[in-house]
């Protein structure tokens, strides 16, 4: 461990000694993995797994396996020291940030593929990232092994995927989904966003409006692809460079719907060379 304010472990070894030390005791765990450059977000599933186990471990690992070549894996923001003081007033309890040899060691051959869920939407646009997600939240949880690991909403389709994955694999660990933190225009939360600059941050937070004002069509009774049809037109018209994708889907299958009920609209557009992802329920 380092010296800093909060514990901080780099091997599976160590971080399973402190956990094992932990259920020895009586606790029960939580894990929140991330990818570092913290924000309100992640620091709000923190407060919540400690809310609901007795110790959180934080992970934090910038996984190359989901970045294709031409992404942002090289400029992806790193802070590990800010991230760390953040994590330890949000009431974290332990930090573990392992190095690419010890989550990828010389000779790693395996990739985890959920099949279905990940086909649609962003498998489609970026059909590396699943396999990347899958198999480095495998590793962690299996690492960890704690009760409840938690995830936000603002990446629905991971969410569903890790969901997916954990079941099919008899991974014992809850997978629990919480509620995407926006900024005070709506914009939902996102390392990502640092990207932006005044103009673009200034135009993004239509992206949450635009995805309201469809619910609000379906609601009035208009059918469904226009309603997503509408909100690409909206979403061009408002300042964003293209449009990836504006779906209304089955919230536990992402398969096409016919109503909107138990629906999700997801939306992926660019502003710039920068990508924002945001969903809500109908």
């Amino acid at each position: 461990m380092t010296g800093s304010a909060l514990p901080t472990v780099r091997d599976v070894a160590a971080l399973r000694y402190a956990i094992a030390a932990w259920r020895k005791a009586g606790l029960t765990v939580g894990l929140v993995p991330t990818m570092g450059a913290l924000h309100e977000g992640h620091l709000s599933l923190v407060r919540t797994a400690k809310e609901r186990c007795d110790r959180v471990v934080t992970s934090l690992f910038v996984n190359p396996r989901q970045f294709a070549p031409h992404e942002d894996f090289e400029r992806y923001p790193r802070d590990e020291a800010g991230d760390a003081n953040m994590l330890a007033s949000a009431g974290c309890d332990l930090l573990y940030a392992p190095e690419r040899s010890v989550m990828y060691p010389q000779g790693f051959a395996t990739n985890v593929i959920v099949a279905d869920v990940s086909t649609p939407l962003e498998g489609e646009f970026r059909p590396h990232f699943f396999g990347g997600v899958a198999t480095v939240v495998t590793k962690l949880l299996l690492q960890a092994l704690p009760d409840t690991a938690f995830f936000g909403e603002k990446d629905y389709q991971q969410l569903l995927v890790i969901k997916r994955m954990a079941h099919d694999l008899d991974i014992p660990v809850a997978i629990t989904g919480c509620a995407t933190v926006r900024e005070h225009d709506g914009l939902a939360m996102s390392s990502r966003n640092a990207y932006l600059n005044e103009d673009e941050r200034r135009i993004a937070a239509r992206l949450n409006y635009i995805l309201h004002d469809a619910i609000k069509a379906v609601h009035a009774g208009e059918p469904l692809a226009e309603a997503e049809a509408e909100a690409a037109r909206h979403l061009i018209a408002a300042g964003f460079t293209s449009v990836d994708y504006v779906a209304i889907r089955d919230a536990d299958t992402l398969a096409p719907v016919s109503d909107g009920s138990n629906a999700r609209i997801l939306a992926a557009a660019w502003l710039g060379k920068t990508r924002l992802i945001d969903n809500m329920a109908l």
